[in-house]
């Protein structure tokens, strides 16, 4: 005979069902088992706010940098912006339909390079970028259309709903919004001393190349200092280093007024007697 179970006991099957897969996924790995954070880790905030955790800032921060250094202006790092959240959703997928791979999901078998050149960050978004260049009229383009000339999709609006928030990351990464980013960063960095302010002046140059105007120093006291021109560019750094603060063992960065903290993640304005610098960006990493 056919019994019909209360909705009190479907409740707890599901419940001994979820604990008992817990149980076996804890298991299923060996050393210490870190949970995951609760909330995102980055906010950025430019008319409009906008979420990501730290593997997509830093992507994003990337795909910004390699923009503004082959001197496309701010409306080609929305596109590029919309098309990587749109395409692996700022991750550096290794994967995809069928041989596409990366944060555009390029393809190989199309030309875009070998997979491994393509899952470097800023090959993929320089690839993007010489490809959106030979696209005639695509300053005047929706997002979409513009990202679908380079990208070909099945899907050609799908860039479109990407349009807002690429536009706010963008006018944070460009510099014409002021304290817009902020990331926590909380447990032990992954590098500390010389080992990391040597792994910020590396990305650094990595990224922008010739879009910096002097090349960024390594003090042995553990700081990084990038020499700026105006305002708008000291913003563009400081928004980088602190959208790679995870995983370089970044502890505070200083531009003109403000300054950014890891662990509450928040730009506070600085002591008078502190003084102000707009011709530099202050990085300090973990000692």
């Amino acid at each position: 005979m056919w019994v019909r179970r209360t909705p009190l006991v479907v409740v707890a099957v599901l419940a001994l069902v979820g604990s008992l897969g817990f149980v076996a996924l804890v298991r299923s790995f060996s050393g210490d088992i870190k949970l995951p954070r609760l909330g995102p880790e980055c906010t950025v905030r430019a008319d409009g706010e906008v979420t990501l955790d730290s593997v997509q800032m830093a992507n994003a921060a990337t795909i910004s940098a390699v923009g503004l250094r082959r001197g496309m202006p701010e409306r080609a790092v929305v596109v590029a912006l919309a098309t990587a959240l749109q395409e692996s959703k700022l991750e550096n997928l290794d994967s995809g339909d069928r041989d596409s791979v990366g944060l555009f999901q390029q393809r190989p078998s199309q030309g875009w390079g070998t997979p491994e050149k393509i899952q470097d960050p800023r090959y993929a978004a320089d690839k993007f970028y010489a490809s959106l260049r030979k696209v005639k009229g695509w300053q005047k383009m929706r997002v979409t259309d513009a990202a679908q000339k380079v990208q070909r999709s099945a899907y050609p609006n799908a860039y479109e709903k990407w349009a807002d928030e690429s536009a706010v990351l963008a006018m944070a990464l460009t510099g014409r919004a002021t304290g817009a980013v902020e990331c926590t960063v909380t447990g032990a960095p992954v590098l500390r001393g010389a080992a990391a302010a040597a792994a910020l002046v590396e990305g650094l140059k990595l990224d922008w190349g010739k879009g910096l105007t002097h090349a960024p120093t390594a003090e042995q006291t553990g700081s990084v200092t990038v020499t700026v021109a105006d305002r708008s560019t000291g913003w563009r750094y400081a928004h980088w280093l602190v959208s790679h603060a995870s995983d370089t063992g970044l502890e505070r960065v200083r531009f003109a007024d403000l300054e950014w903290h890891a662990p509450d993640g928040k730009w506070q304005r600085v002591t008078a007697a502190a003084g102000t610098d707009e011709s530099r960006v202050i990085a300090h990493v973990y000692s």
